[in-house]
């Protein structure tokens, strides 16, 4: 029905999350209408997001080289350590797990978390190899077991806060996080790190991005 050029605009615009194939065309025929300046801006936007954007060698979050203090902790890392891993006043006591990039954004929003975090990748609906697989549980264990390598100095993990999603899905991630993170050990005195999930206060299938930073940071509180 459309040209071929609208028509792959608006399939590339589907495959966006949450994006249907109504929303996709509202896309393309909004930027087919807009003026050259604003596409030129757009396209901009697109190609430095690609260019500038790293990740972060030791929780994979998404980061902007230019944006960070010089005042980066000195390892074998460094450089390739967002703000909050390069920012030496974090407690190296704790570790936060979270799904994905918008849960770690949330819960800094509180102001109540000083700790490090990690990005997991997503959760698994069922404890399947294949689900398993496409989680970074192997990245999570040799970071607690060796963060110098990925720029972290002194860690000494206490306590791993589990910030999962109170979904299904999200409960059979906490029961296998808890499961591979209870034998570990870290720190020169071998010291059992304790695992805790977030508190009461986020309604049952809630998700962190969308929750208040008031009810997030309640829940950070009583964890347990």
């Amino acid at each position: 029905m459309y040209p071929k050029s609208i028509q792959k605009l608006i399939d590339l615009f589907s495959k966006f999350p949450t994006i249907g194939p109504r929303t996709a065309t509202r896309f393309v025929f909004y930027l087919k209408n807009a003026d050259k300046k604003e596409v030129k801006e757009l396209l901009t936007a697109i190609i430095n997001l690609k260019k500038n954007i790293k990740i972060c060698s030791f929780c994979f979050n998404t980061f902007e080289p230019a944006q960070i203090s010089s005042k980066i902790e000195a390892g074998k890392g460094e450089g390739n350590l967002c703000s909050i891993c390069s920012d030496s006043r974090r407690d190296k006591n704790l570790l936060c797990i979270v799904e994905k990039e918008t849960d770690l954004i949330s819960l800094e929003k509180t102001r109540k978390y000083k700790g490090l975090y990690f990005i997991l990748g997503g959760t698994v609906s069922k404890l399947k190899k294949e689900d398993i697989d496409k989680l970074r549980t192997k990245e999570l264990l040799e970071r607690i077991k060796n963060p110098e390598k990925f720029g972290i100095l002194n860690l000494k993990i206490d306590e791993a806060i589990l910030a999962i999603n109170p979904t299904t899905e999200g409960e059979a991630t906490i029961l296998y996080l808890e499961r591979i993170l209870k034998p570990l050990t870290c720190g020169e005195q071998s010291r059992t790190i304790k695992t805790t999930r977030l508190g009461r206060g986020l309604p049952l299938g809630a998700e962190l991005e969308y929750a208040d930073e008031e009810t997030l940071g309640s829940a950070l509180e009583g964890r347990k």
